[in-house]
């Protein structure tokens, strides 16, 4: 294996902590974002040239297609403790229908973060708008950690897409089509939302809350 820059160190770590910790490696796109890439499109070529120096193997046509090359997998294992780079979080502000809820159109800015502040690992941090989740200790303007994933359990906080609306509610379930949802603020209804009418995604679920006092006070 040929020598390698740090920004290539620093992304063979990114892929073994989400082997290690996700059990699968990341996209291009959730690359770009820990790194504050432009593209994904930058991300595949920093892989390219990881590949050329055979630190690992791409599989063409897999967006998860990443094989850590046995020696850098090795050499990476042995490190105490590895390098650990922060980790640039997309800020995600409005969220326009139709479209991912990471697309470039919906991220405010990057914010650094370390790596190994939430478990699981958060993919995107987004503003919170309004007090429902009060009780929760979640508060307008403050950034949540979101762990993206479509699995969720009974009684986590999750981020659901509702139509052309993005909003945060404890999960309690799906029964009968029927997605249960509701606040933690006695002041705000809960929601029972009906899945064969309205258009409804489970984004991902809440791991963390970074609060600017300056903003809440």
């Amino acid at each position: 294996m040929s020598q390698l820059t740090a920004r290539q160190l620093d992304i063979l770590s990114l892929i073994h902590h989400w082997m290690r910790t996700e059990g699968r490696p990341p996209t291009r796109s959730e690359i770009a974002a820990a790194f504050g890439f432009k593209s994904p499109n930058s991300a595949e070529q920093h892989l390219k040239a990881l590949e050329r120096k055979g630190a690992l193997t791409l599989s063409p046509g897999r967006s998860r297609g990443i094989q850590l090359d046995e020696q850098a997998l090795l050499s990476l294992q042995m490190e105490s403790p590895p390098p650990v780079s922060p980790l640039n979080l997309p800020v995600i502000g409005r969220v326009a229908a139709g479209m991912p809820i990471l697309a470039q159109e919906h991220i405010d800015m990057f914010y650094q973060v370390d790596p190994h502040l939430f478990r699981p690992a958060a993919n995107y941090l987004l503003r919170v708008q309004g007090q429902s989740m009060r009780d929760a200790g979640i508060l307008s303007h403050d950034l949540l950690a979101v762990h993206q994933t479509h699995r969720v359990n009974q009684g986590q906080i999750v981020v659901v897409r509702i139509e052309e609306e993005v909003t945060v509610k404890r999960f309690h379930g799906i029964n009968d089509n029927h997605l249960h949802l509701s606040p933690d603020n006695p002041e705000f209804d809960p929601m029972v939302l009906d899945l064969s009418r309205q258009q409804v995604v489970i984004e991902g679920v809440v791991v963390g809350v970074i609060r600017n006092y300056t903003e809440t006070s």
